[in-house]
């Protein structure tokens, strides 16, 4: 009974996630609101601003490694980002980048 149960959950997930996908081109049928035009502009931005506030929130300067590790891999991310306008690129080398000094530094 339990896989029964799980894909029922799996089911529910995905027709929501169908729903939320659609329901804006069914509401918006023939034209969309200025409104709705300016958040699809600027949420993008704000989104991956909290993002990145939210994972650098916890960095401690007063000790070792000082936040480099967090630091270099973000520089990483927004050198590869600037020069090769790839995010999947540019989030993979920021995020190996990152496993790999944590590594190297044994926090």
């Amino acid at each position: 009974m339990p896989d029964t149960h799980a894909a029922i959950l799996v089911l529910a997930m995905a027709a929501t996630t169908w729903l939320l996908r659609f329901l804006p081109f069914i509401i918006f049928r023939k034209r969309t609101p200025a409104y709705i035009a300016y958040l699809g502009k600027v949420l993008p931005a704000a989104i991956i601003g909290m993002l990145v506030i939210y994972c650098l929130r916890n960095i401690s300067f007063t000790k070792s490694p000082f936040g480099l590790p967090e630091l270099i891999a973000g520089a990483v991310v927004v050198i590869l980002q600037w020069k090769k306008r790839n995010s999947l690129l540019s989030i993979l080398s920021g995020t190996g980048i990152f496993m790999i000094l944590i590594y190297v530094t044994g926090i």
